[in-house]
């Protein structure tokens, strides 16, 4: 049996790693996978860019922020995450280890 592209798989060395496992260099990832991303990237960036537009002025109307008609109770405690923060802290918390 050959495959058309490199699968990668987990395997179990024994050790017991707490933090979870980052990407290396040498991750494989498939076509279909850097096709979503860009998809994703190329739809963000237009989004921003709406944003910007709309912000300065130039046009209206192009980005709404939705916000719900009556508040989800369970969200009443929630606290947004700075990804960018949170991604820092864990490579710093990586490296002292």
């Amino acid at each position: 049996m050959t495959l058309s592209s490199p699968v990668s798989r987990v395997v179990y060395n024994g050790k017991r790693n707490s933090s979870p496992r980052s990407p290396s260099s040498s991750e494989i990832f498939t076509p279909a996978h850097e096709e979503n991303v860009r998809f994703i990237y190329e739809a963000w960036q237009g989004v921003e860019r709406d944003l910007r537009s709309q912000m300065s002025g130039s046009e209206r109307g192009l980005v709404e922020e939705y916000v719900e008609k009556v508040p989800n109770p369970s969200l009443k405690t929630f606290k947004p995450i700075d990804l960018s923060d949170l991604k820092r802290r864990n490579t710093q918390d990586a490296k002292k280890s």
